[in-house]
């Protein structure tokens, strides 16, 4: 695999990309990295970067070539049958990743080998810091999502199923919308408070709905994992507890084991939400139009340690924007049933 990089890694092409079908193919030019393809426009400006690993090919033998990422069929790339070298250059950057998967039935040491080679010549590439930000950087959204739901999985096994009812899904939508957020899912358990996975997923304890008649608290506690998922992409946390070894497996198998998952799952269910500076929690709050003051008593309810929240709270004095209608928050309070 170094080979092959080292061979390939000065060759550029010309192609056409367009970034979902509604939008207009334009012209690029295509470049291999150690392990990406980068995709820029004619003043070198990148515009995305691929993971070979997770590149598919969707007409085989046929042209112009035309590629994909993994999962995301409508993101295109377009390289004519003049283009000989570039598409041969992916082809065999595939094929020397695919012999350092392991392949179940069929390995051997020599296959062994060309594995230990392969991580000890990346790891020689990168040091682990910069390769789990390279990581980060091109996991596309929908593998995060796949990511998300393979931890929300696991939790379930120790919190019980997510609690949902058929006229509470809209409801949980409108809060997800009014927060700022992708996805909202309310656990009977196992969540201490609120946690922030990969992919955009929310989850809250069902506490915070069943025991406030004010739906601002479990707004603001829904602000607070935005805030701390801004702070740090939740990829970025998972990779940080399991290692390089997890990000090197992600980056050329777009898979984590189950064992990484029930590793990140135990910790970060065991262990108390890192703080956010107020300051960031405030401008989360005001950005949505929220009062903080409602979620820093549910934090505190003597109010001495979120002080700050109380005094500086963005919408005091202002008029407030529901967040739910009441019916909706009766709803969503009953959500987990009896």
């Amino acid at each position: 695999m170094k080979t092959a990089l080292k061979q390939f890694q000065r060759i550029e092409a010309t192609g056409l990309w367009r970034s979902s079908p509604d939008v207009q193919r334009r012209e690029v030019v295509v470049s291999i990295g150690e392990a990406t393809l980068t995709i820029s426009d004619f003043n070198e400006q990148a515009l995305t970067h691929w993971s070979l690993a997770a590149l598919e090919r969707q007409n085989p033998g046929a042209y112009p070539a035309i590629f994909n990422p993994d999962g995301d069929p409508d993101e295109t790339l377009e390289l004519a049958e003049t283009e000989t070298t570039m598409i041969e250059a992916i082809d065999r950057l595939q094929r020397a990743i695919d012999r350092a998967r392991p392949h179940p039935g069929r390995l051997r040491w020599l296959s062994v080998a060309g594995v230990v080679g392969a991580v000890a010549a990346l790891l020689l590439l990168w040091m682990p810091a910069a390769l789990q930000n390279h990581v980060v950087s091109v996991v596309p959204d929908i593998k995060r999502h796949d990511i998300g739901d393979a931890i929300l999985d696991r939790i379930e096994r120790v919190s019980g199923r997510a609690c949902a009812t058929e006229d509470t899904q809209a409801v949980l939508e409108k809060l997800a919308a009014r927060t700022g957020v992708q996805e909202i899912v309310i656990l009977p358990a196992g969540v201490q408070s609120s946690l922030s996975l990969p992919g955009g997923i929310f989850l809250l304890n069902r506490s915070l709905v069943e025991d406030h008649e004010d739906p601002t608290v479990a707004a603001g506690y829904i602000i607070a994992e935005r805030a701390r998922s801004e702070a740090q992409d939740p990829l970025d946390d998972l990779l940080d507890r399991t290692g390089a070894t997890a990000a090197f497996r992600l980056l050329t198998t777009g898979e984590l084991t189950p064992e990484i998952v029930d590793s990140y799952s135990e910790q970060v269910l065991s262990e108390p939400r890192p703080s956010v500076p107020d300051e960031d929690l405030l401008a989360i709050f005001a950005q949505v139009a929220l009062p903080s003051t409602p979620y820093a008593y549910a934090v505190d309810v003597t109010g001495e340690t979120v002080l700050a929240l109380i005094e500086a709270d963005p919408m005091a004095g202002r008029p407030l924007q529901q967040v739910l209608p009441d019916r909706d928050w009766v709803r969503l309070q009953n959500i987990c049933g009896e």
